[in-house]
């Protein structure tokens, strides 16, 4: 197709160049693109170096691009177009929501949702029309499992500023919509200081496991020295809880560094706060889908410390 390099072309823009429908059907045949949506192609070899996120962002566009109805994209693809993190949660469908009261349905290609909503529950991102971020979070907390909203929702908090009262006012303004009670359990739950997802599907495990931990804890040694922070912490009995996942030490990472270094401070980082007395409790990102063994590890340590003397620290 030349020189233009986008990942999709639409038929309009396609004609508008010169080309005809029919050299765009030998285009596709060849396999020099692949039709994306109706009227909506992509270039094969820029597509495939997206990852499913990316992907699906380019659905989205080519989605919009084939509807006439003013439609706000919402849920799942919404939380994409935010860059809000998903676990588990499909990207096969676009989401689309219409303030109608008929007219929705799925087919295999996108979900239109039939829900009311007000002027400022949507706004613009680009030229797409975009439920609110307040709007998206109460949305797929009505219609997720509790884990996987508590991911989108405490990362709302965090890059957004989203607030529990925020959330709770717009899933109150429509009180009859279906899932309001599992949504309202699970904004109550949600906590911007979880720094990813992995530290929320933890939060999450601790809960259903009867544990309830402090979060992003400052140790500082007797003198005051600021020592660490940890992802979580049992204060009153002294231990400390680490998620150790791949996006935190991409996080903790300097230009230049060297990743080996990085574990090696973070080693360092971790024997210090164990020479102030403290339980130091470490589990990867596979662990979150076993979590009794981590539960056991935490309520050991608990017995330990309860048994030791108390650790030399203060916040």
């Amino acid at each position: 197709m030349g020189k233009d390099e986008r990942p999709l072309l639409s038929r309009t823009d396609a004609l508008s160049q010169g080309y005809t429908d029919d050299e765009l059907r030998r285009f596709c045949a060849s396999g020099r693109l692949v039709r994306v949506r109706a009227g909506v192609y992509g270039l094969p070899r820029l597509i495939a170096e997206l990852d499913a996120v990316a992907k699906h962002r380019l659905a989205v566009h080519a989605t919009i691009a084939a509807l006439d109805s003013r439609a706000a994209i919402s849920h799942a693809s919404a939380a994409v177009m935010w860059d809000l993190p998903l676990w588990a949660t499909s990207l096969r469908l676009v989401h689309l929501t219409i303030s109608k009261s008929s007219g929705g349905g799925k087919s295999n290609r996108r979900h239109v949702h039939c829900a009311p909503f007000d002027d400022d529950e949507v706004t613009t991102v680009g030229e797409l029309l975009v439920s609110t971020v307040v709007r998206t979070v109460v949305d797929l907390a009505r219609t997720l499992p509790f884990e996987q909203a508590v991911v989108v929702g405490d990362a709302a908090m965090r890059k957004y500023n989203v607030t529990t009262a925020e959330l709770l006012g717009a899933l109150d303004r429509w009180p009859r919509r279906p899932g309001a009670v599992a949504a309202r359990r699970a904004i109550e739950f949600m906590d911007g200081r979880s720094e990813s997802v992995g530290e929320s599907r933890s939060r999450v495990r601790f809960y259903l496991a009867g544990i309830t931990p402090d979060l992003q804890f400052d140790v500082h040694d007797e003198a005051g020295k600021f020592l660490g922070r940890t992802d979580f912490c049992d204060d009153d009995a002294g231990v400390l809880g680490e998620f150790d996942g791949e996006s935190k030490y991409g996080r903790l990472l300097l230009p230049g560094q060297d990743p080996g270094s990085v574990v090696f401070d973070e080693k360092v980082r971790e024997d210090t706060l164990r020479e102030t007395g403290a339980e130091v409790v470490r589990w990867i990102w596979k662990e979150l889908d076993e979590f009794a063994v981590v539960e056991a590890r935490w309520r050991r340590a608990l017995a330990r410390a309860r048994s030791a003397p108390t650790p030399r620290w203060r916040r």
